[in-house]
């Protein structure tokens, strides 16, 4: 079988973008140039290796044995051009990084700081859930991650670089935004719109509630901080998000935070690679950049001043 390593870095690009399209841009060749090399990486394994299903492309069972062949093999390469790197003192170069959906209301900002003082630098950035997001660091796929509360079940090296405070909200007119200090057994009568199970935010909130004994009423379970935001804004709940995805509701006043005891719960975000993985000169200096910068690059969203005076809620 007469297969060569170009084809299975374009085969492992597309598999990764899950795109012809994203994948020609990246790698900076015409979509028919790709779809032609994929097209003769078939004839030669013999199989088809990616069907489509509507707009979208997937993986068949050859393909997903290829490719975790070719990622390994990408990933070799990637090391070698590290090391060659280290001895050639190059500082410029791809950083690959992928961020919790929480995370991408700030990594750009930080992104575009340190691409001003690293302006040959080529960025791929993913967007993915908790799920995902382990998934890719068993893989060993990115140079980073950030996200909230690191796995225990993989060797990392992850490092606290900011802190994120998950906070309470309600629409502004709700009768919660005008009142002080609401104990926690008040909310009790109020019903919720949580993140979907597994995912970080919601693992710190039920953790925080069970420890203090309070039933939480949740109505509905979504898997974005944007619907979640929405369904508060449309008075369907109280909703619980980072403090760092409110930045323009807070701006406009179509959301207000409630003033809670206990609240908010303070998470921190880590910065997280795998243990022992080698990291290019670009990717180590983004990581000394995020752990030295980011509390002056990033600041968080301030919530507007109540326009009536608040009530102190008192326990029945």
């Amino acid at each position: 079988m007469n297969v060569t390593f170009r084809q299975l870095r374009l085969l492992e690009a597309v598999a990764r973008n899950s795109s012809f399209t994203r994948a020609s841009e990246e790698l900076h060749l015409t979509q028919p140039a790709v779809s032609t090399q994929i097209k003769q990486l078939e004839e030669e394994v013999g199989l088809p290796l990616f069907e489509q299903m509507g707009k979208k492309i997937f993986l068949t069972e050859a393909g997903r044995e290829v490719y975790a062949f070719s990622r390994n093999i990408a990933q070799q390469f990637r090391d070698i051009e590290s090391v060659l790197d280290d001895m050639k003192g190059v500082t410029r170069g791809t950083l690959s990084l992928t961020v919790t959906s929480t995370g991408k209301y700030f990594a750009p900002y930080l992104l575009a700081e340190f691409v001003k003082h690293h302006p040959g630098t080529q960025v791929h950035l993913e967007v993915a859930n908790r799920e995902e997001l382990v998934v890719q660091l068993q893989e060993n796929i990115p140079d980073m991650v950030i996200m909230g509360t690191p796995p225990d079940n993989i060797d990392l090296v992850a490092q606290a670089f900011m802190q994120n405070p998950l906070v309470i909200t309600a629409r502004p007119d709700h009768p919660l935004a005008q009142m002080s200090r609401i104990p926690l057994s008040r909310l009790e009568e109020e019903t919720f719109i949580l993140r979907e199970r597994g995912s970080g935010t919601r693992n710190a909130v039920e953790n925080f509630f069970k420890q203090r004994g309070t039933r939480l009423n949740t109505s509905m379970e979504m898997s974005r901080n944007e619907a979640i935001k929405h369904a508060v804004m449309a008075g369907l709940g109280l909703g619980i998000v980072s403090l760092h995805t409110l930045e323009f509701e807070l701006a406009l006043d179509r959301i207000a935070i409630l003033s809670v005891e206990g609240f908010p719960i303070m998470k921190e975000w880590y910065l997280v690679h795998r243990s022992g993985k080698r990291l290019s000169p670009i990717a180590q200096a983004f990581h000394e950049f995020v752990l030295n910068e980011a509390g002056r690059v990033i600041t968080l969203p301030q919530p507007r001043p109540a326009t009536r005076s608040k009530r102190r809620v008192t326990r029945s």
